[in-house]
């Protein structure tokens, strides 16, 4: 065979396999509709005895013999000044961290190797921990003081690095070991809420804030790189698209919002006329074909992000499914689990529920 006919059967091959993708933006089996409606709680987290503010899942084994499936751990902080750090299979606690301060509004659990956890509220001050088999720890391993305002979100970039967002309406790069700032994001102009790091490139983050702005940064230069506007109202949430390419932002507006980093511009609104309060966190799930939303009416809401032909409005997404019992107060976190098999939630009601 000739280069020439090679070259016209491999563009050949390629017709094809474009044409059986059109309209497929994700695998069969994946869709929203098919894979979310039918989630159920699974566990409950029993053990905290103030209000639930803040959760974050433990990244996957540190290593790569490890047995078992993805790591199933969790950090949660609560108004009771615990820190615990949950295993969500078998319920049990691993660590109950006494904090010094109880006014606490962010948790975050170290990605790489499962070897620290964060936690920050009205105290100003980043605190880390560092996680040892044997005991909990009692006192924080650093504290990272600099912020002139309460600190709202945390964030590990790897081992040596962390992010935080804060009331001082910045955000700043930490170097943990030096307990030292490595830079300040300073473009908003009110609170900043909540902050959230590429899953594609660990130099990429977004944040959300009071001024209805959410603005998308590199640490390697100086203010934002893209601010995007739209809500009318507070972003109490973001979350980064599974790919990198996009992120959604939630709002007191009762909007939960898509935005395209290549095409700098809002892709779908997620709202409806019966939604009529905020939205307090955001979660994708590991394909992107579904935004999971925490709501101030004790719900959560499942987004497909695949379909908006049910939509009168075609900036508008599909509700797949609600979960109105989810809670008995005001959902105030969730987060997927690393390997997408989980969802888990905080609430005012003092307890974590996993669905799955």
């Amino acid at each position: 065979m000739s280069d020439k006919e090679q070259l016209e059967e491999l563009r050949e091959k390629i017709k094809k396999h474009v044409e059986a993708k059109e309209g497929k933006t994700f695998p069969e089996g994946e869709s929203a509709s098919s894979s979310w409606d039918v989630l159920k709680q699974r566990r409950q987290l029993r053990g905290h005895f103030g209000k639930v503010y803040a959760m974050h899942w433990a990244g996957p084994n540190p290593t790569p013999d490890a047995k078992g499936p993805a790591c199933t751990n969790l950090v949660s902080a609560s108004q009771d000044g615990k820190l615990i750090c949950w295993d969500a299979f078998t319920t049990n606690k691993i660590h109950a961290i006494p904090l010094r301060s109880s006014w606490v509004m962010t948790c975050a659990f170290e990605q790489d190797q499962n070897s620290m956890v964060a936690c920050g509220g009205l105290d100003n001050m980043c605190s880390i921990y560092k996680l040892d088999q044997d005991q909990s720890p009692t006192r924080a391993s650093f504290e990272l003081s600099g912020h002139d305002g309460y600190l709202s979100c945390t964030r590990f970039v790897d081992k040596a690095n962390v992010i935080t967002s804060s009331g001082d309406s910045t955000c700043v790069l930490w170097d943990i070991e030096k307990q030292t700032p490595k830079q300040t994001f300073r473009d908003h102009q009110g609170d900043v809420m909540a902050v959230s790091i590429s899953p594609d490139d660990k130099n990429l983050f977004v944040s959300g804030s009071c001024d209805t702005s959410g603005k998308l940064w590199d640490i390697r230069q100086e203010g934002s790189v893209q601010t995007h506007r739209g809500h009318e109202s507070d972003i109490n949430a973001v979350a980064f698209f599974p790919n990198g390419h996009a992120f959604a932002t939630g709002s007191d507006d009762s909007s939960c919002r898509l935005w395209d980093i290549r095409a700098y511009n809002q892709l779908l609104s997620y709202q409806t006329d019966k939604i009529l309060c905020g939205i307090t966190s955001l979660a994708f799930s590991k394909s992107g074909s579904c935004l999971f939303s925490g709501y101030d009416d004790f719900t959560i809401k499942a987004w497909d992000t695949t379909n908006v032909s049910d939509a009168e409005d075609k900036r508008n997404a599909v509700v797949v499914h609600n979960y109105n019992t989810c809670a008995d107060n005001r959902v105030s976190c969730l987060g997927l689990s690393t390997d997408g098999s989980a969802l888990c939630l905080g609430s005012w009601d003092t307890m974590l529920k996993v669905y799955a």
